[in-house]
């Protein structure tokens, strides 16, 4: 049985004050309502610096729509969640012309997607049709009504979420729409310290979460992850990382290959590189360092490899794929010169 007492440890690390950096006092803000999940909201954070896209998975319960939420709260901006339900419509997301009889024209509403912030909540519960609308925009920002582009407001992110435990009703996400998804973070259960929490939170008042930036200096930060140096041998080595999964031979991993269909396409290593861009400026530095690329591998390519039928049987998953590979290929010693002039 749990009491008051044993949970003491806990609760001042997720009171504590936050630090003058941005990045850390929106961590802070989230906090206030999200109780533990700490590798989701620094996913979600890094995804919001590298202008990426995020699929959450997770069992029903997990606050996965809650952390997005608070999220979009903490960062300003606009924000939207829609429903992915069957009888989903392409137009009910991108929007559509409509005729206006007293004028004789077409006129354009345009739909939920116009925003900074949107939340496809389960997503696998709309037919293929439906989760293809989201394909130009999260690709180009950008939406094609008829003859007519419009562009939507920047920043732009789509926090995608997914139920894993039921199949029927849902409609698995084709891999060419999977592969627009910088990252794919699995969502666990909380530990009995934090779920203790979690009720007590509930059953008390809702916390409000202030704003800390707003889309113009969110941007400004997306600008300065951009600064942010990489050696040439971490790019190597994200490549090198990317190419295993598609030739597991050349790494010594040739058993892996009757469990590979295909590999990550060259969209992983890109990706695998701006994401440990924003990972190294939300840690507190101006430079990548080869554990901020390893870290984030199994969440910038769980997503990307199809796995063969092989695989299915032996209880294989792209996360035991990926940690041999990552066990594989060599970590560099990157070079780093001027360090003191990067350093923040």
């Amino acid at each position: 049985m749990h009491t008051p007492a044993s949970h003491a440890q806990y609760r001042p690390q997720e009171h504590a004050q936050p630090e003058t950096n941005p990045v850390e006092q929106i961590r802070y803000e989230v906090k206030k309502a999200i109780v533990g999940q700490d590798l989701l909201l620094e996913r979600l954070l890094v995804a919001l610096l590298a202008r990426g896209h995020v699929l959450v998975e997770g069992v029903p319960g997990l606050a996965k729509t809650l952390a997005v939420k608070s999220l979009a709260d903490a960062v300003g901006g606009q924000f939207q969640r829609v429903q992915f339900t069957p009888d989903l419509v392409p137009a009910d997301l991108v929007g559509t012309r409509i005729y206006h009889q007293a004028s004789g024209e077409f006129q354009v509403s345009l739909g939920p997607v116009f925003t900074n912030l949107l939340l496809a909540d389960e997503i696998n519960r709309a037919p293929a049709k439906v989760q293809s609308a989201l394909l130009e925009v999260m690709q180009e920002q950008q939406v094609t009504i008829g003859r007519e582009t419009h562009q939507v407001p920047r920043p732009f992110l789509v926090l995608a979420t997914q139920n894993p435990i039921e199949s029927e009703g849902t409609y698995p996400l084709p891999e060419a729409q999977v592969d627009r998804f910088m990252m794919k973070v699995l969502v666990d259960y909380p530990s009995p310290n934090e779920e203790f929490v979690i009720v007590e939170r509930a059953i008390g008042a809702t916390p409000a979460i202030q704003r800390i930036v707003d889309p113009a200096h969110l941007i400004a930060l997306q600008q300065q992850a951009d600064q942010v140096y990489v050696d040439p041998s971490l790019i190597e080595y994200a490549v090198r990382l990317a190419a295993a999964t598609r030739q597991p031979a050349d790494v010594g991993l040739g058993h892996l290959a009757r469990y590979l269909t295909y590999g990550a396409s060259p969209r992983a290593s890109i990706n695998l590189v701006l994401a440990a861009r924003a990972l190294a400026l939300i840690r507190g530095r101006a430079y990548a360092l080869p554990e901020d690329v390893t870290g984030l591998v199994p969440d910038v390519l769980r997503h990307r490899l199809v796995l063969s039928y092989e695989a299915l049987s032996d209880d294989v998953t792209p996360d035991v794929i990926l940690h041999q590979v990552i066990s594989a290929v060599p970590v560099p010693a990157p070079r780093l010169p001027d360090l003191a002039a990067r350093t923040r």
